[in-house]
């Protein structure tokens, strides 16, 4: 790559950091200004009592502006890991919990899905017998099997857990399948050639080969993943930054409510960033 290249994408970088930022400046002051409570009565009057009635006074039913969200999510920031009893915990706190159960159903999904995707993508016998199962469990959505695992399993943190494993293992499974069967022949009748055995052969030649697809399945699992679990946390109640939202929620605390919107798409992003690194290191690597 010449230099004038490189200083373009440098610049293009420069200028599109800068525009995010400006639309972000023109976003949160266009909120701000709007968020403002209207003015009743003229300016210095006193609220007839028909104002009053009318809620002229009253500034609590509208969504706070960003200026409350940032002193919310300052007081928060501060202190992420106190714990004050089962309904007042640190958004560390919750964070941690919600983590711990994507982490633990999405690395269960990979154990079962992996292999079985290169089951599928290795064998034309096993993929025809096991597609129709797929392609009839794969459109159910994750929530509706929270009812019989809490009926089965009855717990709500392994029912949680469970509902993250059923939404992760789809996306990595095909996407293994796929890329396994992408495979060029010429790389398989060469292991042949040498002998290898057939784990030989998976390991050697397939793995390498289908690496990049398997990441991207696994990117898109943990995508869905992240989301499933503020749902099921809503459902399931006790901790977690679902419950947390649910929980700011019956208290009327919009602030908080955004804040933890704010935090989740952070925390999602950075999931996702970690992943797309990986994907593109095994790419350069090949």
């Amino acid at each position: 790559m010449d230099r004038t290249t490189t200083e373009w994408k440098f610049s293009l970088n420069v200028r599109a950091a800068l525009l995010a930022v400006l639309i972000l400046v023109a976003g949160l002051g266009l909120w701000e200004g709007l968020n403002r409570a209207p003015v009743m009565g003229g300016v210095g009057a006193e609220l007839s009592e028909y104002e009053l009635l009318m809620g002229g006074a009253d500034e609590t039913a509208r969504v706070p502006p960003p200026s409350q969200i940032l002193e919310r999510a300052w007081e928060e920031l501060s202190n992420p890991f106190y714990d004050a009893g089962p309904n007042d915990k640190g958004i560390g706190i919750q964070l941690g919990y919600s983590l711990y159960r994507v982490l633990s159903g999405y690395l269960m999904a990979a154990v079962i899905a992996i292999p079985i995707g290169f089951l599928i993508g290795m064998s034309p016998l096993m993929y025809k017998a096991l597609n129709p199962y797929i392609q009839v469990l794969r459109p159910i959505s994750p929530l509706a099997w929270m009812p019989l695992a809490l009926f089965i399993i009855r717990d709500s943190e392994a029912s949680a857990i469970f509902v993250i494993f059923i939404c992760s293992i789809w996306p990595m499974l095909l996407n293994t399948a796929f890329g396994v069967a992408g495979v060029r022949q010429d790389w398989v009748n060469v292991a042949r050639t040498h002998e290898l055995s057939p784990m030989k052969t998976a390991f050697k030649v397939i793995l390498p080969a289908a690496a990049p697809t398997i990441l991207t399945g696994m990117r898109i699992s943990i995508g869905i993943a992240w989301l499933v679990i503020v749902a099921a946390e809503m459902l399931v109640g006790g901790t977690g930054i679902g419950y947390y939202i649910w929980n700011e929620w019956n208290n009327l605390d919009l602030a908080s409510v955004i804040f933890a919107i704010i935090m989740i798409g952070i925390v999602g992003f950075l999931l996702d960033a970690s992943l797309a690194q990986a994907t593109k290191f095994v790419r350069y690597a090949d």
